[in-house]
C-alpha cells in the first residue's frame, strides 16, 4: 500500500478529562469532514488529566448520536509530548487550558488556540466553552451547540 504523499493537517482538541467537550468536538469535526472530502485532516482529542482510558460521558455520546454523529467507542487519552509534536493545531475549550498546555509544553506556542475563537459569537465575555459534566441536559445541548458553531467557523478557515 502506498502512503499518501499529500500533506495532512492534524487537529487536536483538548479539554480537562476528554470525556465531554474535546470528545464531542473531535466527533463533530470528523462528521463534518466526511461531508467535505476535499479536506485531508486527521482529528484527535486528549485530556489534561489522566482519566485512565475512561469512556465518554453517556449524555454526551447520546447527544452526538441524536445529532447524527458517531458517539461510540471513545476512551479518554492523556495529552502527551508526542501528541503536541504531531499536532498542527491544538484547540482548547478554556483559556486556563491554553495556559496549562503552554506551561507544560512550551514548544506548543503558536499551535494552541481557543476553539470558541472560531465562532461568530466569540467575544471577551464569551471565550470559554463551559464543561457540562453532571449538569442538566440543557447544559450539554448548549455545549454541543457552542462546539458545533465554532467548528463551522473553523471549517471556513482551513
Amino acid at each position: 500500500m502506498k502512503k499518501n504523499l499529500e500533506s495532512v493537517m492534524n487537529i487536536l482538541f483538548v479539554c480537562t478529562a476528554n470525556i465531554n467537550r474535546s470528545f464531542m468536538a473531535e466527533r463533530i469535526l470528523q462528521g463534518q469532514l466526511k461531508k467535505h472530502a476535499k479536506y485531508n485532516i486527521d482529528v484527535s482529542s486528549a485530556a489534561l488529566i489522566d482519566m485512565k482510558a475512561a469512556a465518554a460521558d453517556p449524555v454526551a455520546a447520546e447527544l452526538l448520536i441524536a445529532n447524527g454523529y458517531d458517539g461510540s467507542g471513545h476512551q479518554s487519552s492523556l495529552l502527551t509530548e508526542s501528541k503536541i509534536d504531531g499536532a498542527d493545531l491544538i484547540l482548547v475549550m478554556e483559556g486556563s487550558q491554553e495556559k496549562l498546555i503552554l506551561n507544560q509544553f512550551p514548544k506548543a506556542e503558536g499551535k494552541v488556540h481557543l476553539l470558541n475563537s472560531y465562532s461568530q459569537d466569540y467575544s471577551e465575555s464569551n471565550r470559554d466553552i463551559k464543561d457540562p459534566y453532571r449538569m442538566s441536559a440543557y447544559h450539554y445541548r448548549l455545549c454541543f451547540a457552542e462546539i458545533y458553531l465554532a467548528i463551522q467557523g473553523l471549517l471556513k478557515c482551513i
